[in-house]
């Protein structure tokens, strides 16, 4: 049977994209000081900003469908850390 998702904690995308915040942080870590404002900047809050997506999608959907809707809209908002990739 499978488990009931009660939170955004318990969709495996938001722990996934938790684990891409950890990851971008200790790559980021061995960046010059120098990008600290610039390049370690921006990929932090791009990391940070995929998963506070998921969870306020989840907040904002009701259902399965309004759930992929809504991750769906702001995916568009998620690809700053592709130019990284």
């Amino acid at each position: 049977m499978a488990k009931r998702i009660r939170s955004y904690r318990d969709l495996i995308v938001w722990q996934k994209s938790i684990d891409l915040v950890d990851a971008c942080y200790a790559v980021t870590r061995r960046f010059p000081s120098a990008e600290l404002y610039g390049l370690t900047s921006q990929m932090r809050r791009a990391s940070v900003s995929i998963a506070a997506n998921i969870a306020e999608g989840h907040g904002d959907a009701a259902d399965h469908d309004s759930i992929f809707t809504s991750c769906r809209s702001r995916a568009g908002r998620c690809t700053s850390l592709r130019p990284w990739h």
